[in-house]
């Protein structure tokens, strides 16, 4: 599907790929909405373009990126030539990433608001490559957002995830750990995001979708984010500008235990980092997935 096709389409919509789903009461959209996760993806440019040089990413491909943020890994695509299709639950960071599609001169990329599990307003086999990095993980419904991703992939194009693991020893991992303990309880139904950073659970949910088990490549890879400042001054990034820690930062100051849940953060951004007294440069091991269809 031409790009110069899909934004006309998607904005056809009454609600473009969402309806209800992304109206101000989801929680996923008011998370993601919260604080400026523009800060933290400056710190993520250099890995986006790493990994999208590795997949080969062409000038007569049509890309769909998935939860893409203001567009870490969609500008890049679209640099390469591709026609880059974003999209994201959260309407600032759409707005952010048309905002640096035109700065960038990039006609060939566009923005829309919409769920990944409810793809409604995209056709099917629309994509030659699905990319979502650190997206589609938190969208709700993960067995409907693997069927959503298999079915907008043309025959004999690619899906392909980075997805935190849980448990894991390195930074998202850990601050989303933390975080938790510091958080009230989620509601009985809820699915944790890192359940995709499974390898079982991924062949299950792809499974599901009608892709054979192997189809389905998984390998452990390494996202490192760069800071030009110390280690507490890009957990301040963390704190103030990234929903999660946001929300355990409210709930610790309302259960007396802010600066607990500081001093644990300080603890790991320090230990983690490799860049010296002045810079900032933590390695995050995450679950890379390619899917062919």
């Amino acid at each position: 599907m031409p790009l110069d096709t899909a934004p006309r389409t998607l904005a056809g919509q009454a609600s473009p790929l969402g309806h209800d789903a992304t109206t101000t009461t989801n929680p996923n959209k008011a998370l993601w909405e919260k604080g400026d996760f523009t800060r933290l993806a400056a710190t993520m440019r250099d890995s986006g373009e790493e990994l999208i040089a590795g997949l080969d990413v062409r000038a007569d491909m049509d890309v769909l990126d998935l939860g893409c943020g203001d567009g870490t890994t969609a500008l890049p695509s679209a640099r390469r030539g591709a026609n880059v299709l974003g999209v994201d639950i959260a309407s600032n960071l759409v707005a952010a990433g048309n905002f640096r599609a035109r700065a960038a001169n990039l006609a060939n990329l566009h923005f829309e608001e919409g769920d990944a599990s409810r793809l409604d307003a995209l056709a099917d086999d629309s994509f030659d490559l699905v990319v979502s990095i650190f997206g589609a993980m938190f969208a709700p419904r993960p067995f409907d957002t693997a069927k959503e991703m298999v079915r907008v992939t043309r025959p004999g194009g690619r899906i392909v995830m980075g997805n935190w693991i849980p448990g894991d020893p390195t930074l998202i991992a850990r601050v989303l750990k933390i975080c938790a303990a510091y958080t009230p309880p989620p509601p009985e139904d809820f699915v944790s995001p890192v359940t995709w950073g499974q390898e079982e659970t991924v062949r299950e949910r792809f499974g599901a979708a009608g892709i054979a088990d192997d189809r389905i490549q998984c390998e452990r890879a390494t996202y490192v984010f760069r800071y030009a400042g110390t280690p507490d001054a890009f957990l301040g990034i963390f704190r103030d500008y990234y929903g999660p820690t946001m929300n355990a930062f409210e709930a610790a100051e309302r259960s007396g235990r802010r600066a607990e849940l500081q001093a644990e953060l300080e603890q790991l951004f320090l230990s983690e980092n490799r860049g010296g007294a002045d810079r900032t440069e933590i390695a995050a091991t995450y679950l890379k997935v390619i899917v062919s269809k």
